[in-house]
């Protein structure tokens, strides 16, 4: 279950951040959840196989996995703190940002420019202008768009009035 799990997420099934909300186990990462949910089942097993006998044997996995939802899905409450929600940010937060360019120029193939966040923190970014447009170290530019697909930002010129 674990490994499957990990093989959804490496092919993109999953994303790391998704919570296991469909399995009301929602509140942390699912990885967290689900790899909690399996260890839980596989050690109610191992003691479900040893204390039942006869006809009881079939019904201890099912028993197990049953227990085992209900004592996960109890620890959700105190294991979300460990995951705070309000503090996610993605890369969308820059959209509308000024940006000033590091790199020799910026062009629609090549450019990185740093950004300041709302928290006063900065970050070096992946850049793309379009056609027409050419920048250089130094030129503040406006961030309008990010490119999920390729990981970057689309910027265009910005002149900041004085």
């Amino acid at each position: 279950m674990v490994a499957g799990y990990w093989l959804a997420v490496i092919t993109g099934l999953f994303e790391l951040e998704d919570d296991a909300a469909w399995l009301g186990l929602g509140g942390v990462p699912a990885g967290v959840a689900l790899s909690l949910l399996v260890a839980l089942a596989w050690l109610l097993c191992l003691i479900g196989g040893v204390v039942a006998s006869g006809g009881l044997l079939v019904a201890v996995p099912f028993a197990a996995l049953g227990l085992a939802w209900l004592a996960t899905r109890a620890l959700m409450p105190p294991l979300s703190r460990l995951f705070p929600e309000g503090d996610r940010r993605s890369r969308g937060d820059f959209v509308g940002q000024m940006c000033v360019i590091r790199t020799g120029t910026a062009t629609p193939d090549f450019g990185q420019a740093e950004v300041t966040a709302a928290d006063g923190s900065s970050a070096v970014v992946q850049v793309r202008t379009t056609g027409k447009d050419r920048l250089a170290r130094g030129d503040n530019a406006l961030i309008f768009e990010y490119d999920k697909d390729g990981e970057f930002f689309w910027v265009m010129p910005y002149e900041s009035e004085h």
